[in-house]
């Protein structure tokens, strides 16, 4: 019930933000009298109040409930999409984008902290994977769904681009309805699991909260403080920003980029040329994460990406053969998308209590999106069509994630060490309940979980 719901929300969601590639192609600009670097600029737009209003949206989400909060900025974004069909200059493009960035600020950081009051560190990665992979199934299912819409005449008053607007911002209003009914915001207020359940989920997740008396702590200083100064947090939060500039990348400029490859091809073949790349990139960060879970490794895996990334953006650099940069953007694709979820988990494993892990996961995808600002000035129009400083930008991106990553598993190792030479009992000597549940990751006993 609860991976479903926020799933096919997350699909949306991310259809909802990416849908103006599918629009571009079908005359958006054109309409609009979008010029010269327009069209960045309503890209851009988004980050903005996507930026700002991460880490207070992740705080809202915990003090109001993520049962109601989740279903209400996905009815905000979805009539905020509704609203783009509507729109006739880009000073309202910007203005509906800006406010879309607003209700989606709190959707993958608050999904991702709801699935923590559910699951434990190792098997949070494959469920954070399962509403993530929407994220490339977005870019297929929004292609084809943006393709099939167009083969319309009209919907209401509506034609042409306004269309794909228009019908995917309604599906999302009928979606959010529906979630209102189906999510609930903690295993004590599951309506359909007995009490001997519930009793067992919140154990689970409890076991391995050190020090902490409760699952669903109050907010505290001390808590949101290290939540976010965290040295693990935040080195993981540079590496999500520098695979946002990827992720995004492909989301908004994929269709740009394949009607660059094929530029005889008509605009629903376009369309649907985009689609394959985001399949097996979906397969890929399911198959990956449940690595993940097995071995309950994060880190590890997210080395691995690295390179496949890498290559894809040199074979974008290299080659102006079609077939070959087609067979980039899957390399990409089938890389870039698997570091989303491994690198929230990776944020919410680095923390011990509730509080720190709403601030530690808004922090991470807050620095994501900072590296989704960057994305939509990566392909600019005068560096068409073979785009180096574009592709350049995101082979720098993909070889930092690698160092980053690699680095973070021999500091961690290291600090374990250290860590062992400690005197636990000595040290909480003299400590309340209250100051030793507020050291977190300062307390002897935590130990870095690669």
């Amino acid at each position: 019930m609860i991976v479903p719901t926020v799933s096919i929300l997350y699909l949306f969601c991310f259809i909802d933000r990416a849908n103006i590639g599918n629009a571009r192609l079908a005359g958006f600009e054109t309409d609009l009298g979008l010029k010269g670097y327009d069209y960045n600029t309503v890209l851009s737009i988004f980050y903005v109040s996507y930026i700002v209003f991460e880490i207070p949206s992740n705080l809202a989400c915990k003090w109001i409930g993520p049962g109601w909060f989740l279903p209400a900025i996905s009815l905000g974004f979805g009539i905020s999409s509704l609203g783009t069909a509507f729109v006739h200059d880009r000073a309202a493009a910007c203005g509906v984008r800006f406010v879309l960035g607003i209700f989606e600020a709190g959707m993958m950081p608050g999904i991702s902290y709801y699935l923590s009051r559910w699951y434990r560190r190792s098997e949070l990665t494959f469920r954070l994977s399962l509403f993530i992979v929407m994220a490339p199934l977005a870019g297929a299912f929004g292609g084809l769904l943006a393709s099939g819409i167009l083969m319309l005449d009209h919907f209401g008053g509506l034609h042409s681009w306004r269309m794909i607007f228009g019908i995917e911002g309604i599906i999302t209003i009928g979606l959010s309805v529906i979630a209102f009914f189906t999510l609930t915001d903690r295993p004590e207020t599951a309506r359909w699991l007995t009490q001997e359940e519930k009793d067992l989920a919140i154990a689970r997740v409890k076991s391995e909260r050190m020090a902490q008396a409760s699952v669903l702590d109050k907010p505290d200083n001390s808590k949101l403080w290290l939540g976010f100064w965290n040295p693990m947090v935040l080195s993981t939060a540079f590496i999500f920003l520098f695979n946002n500039i990827t992720v995004q990348g492909l989301a908004f400029f994929t269709p740009t980029i394949v009607a660059t490859i094929y530029p005889a091809k008509s605009t629903i073949e376009k369309q649907l040329y985009t689609v394959p790349p985001y399949v097996l990139g979906a397969v890929f960060v399911v198959g990956l994460s449940l690595a993940s879970w097995r071995f309950d490794r994060r880190a590890l895996f997210i080395v691995v990406t690295a390179p496949l990334t890498m290559l894809g953006y040199i074979l974008f650099l290299a080659s102006h053969v079609a077939r070959v940069r087609y067979a980039a953007a899957f390399l990409t694709a089938l890389s870039c998308f698997a570091v989303g979820p491994l690198a929230n988990a990776q944020a919410s494993a680095m923390v011990v209590s509730d509080t720190s892990r709403s601030i530690a996961i808004g922090t991470n995808v807050m620095f994501g999106n900072i590296g989704g600002l960057i994305a939509t000035w990566s392909y600019l129009p005068f560096d068409g069509p073979d785009y180096k400083i574009g592709n350049g930008l995101n082979l720098a991106a993909a070889s930092a994630i690698l160092i980053i990553s690699a680095a973070q598993i021999v500091w961690m190792k290291w600090d374990n060490k250290r860590r062992e030479k400690r005197d636990i009992e000595g040290e909480l000597q003299g400590l309340t309940q209250t100051e030793i549940e507020s050291l977190e990751w300062k307390h002897p006993g935590f130990r870095w979980r690669p």
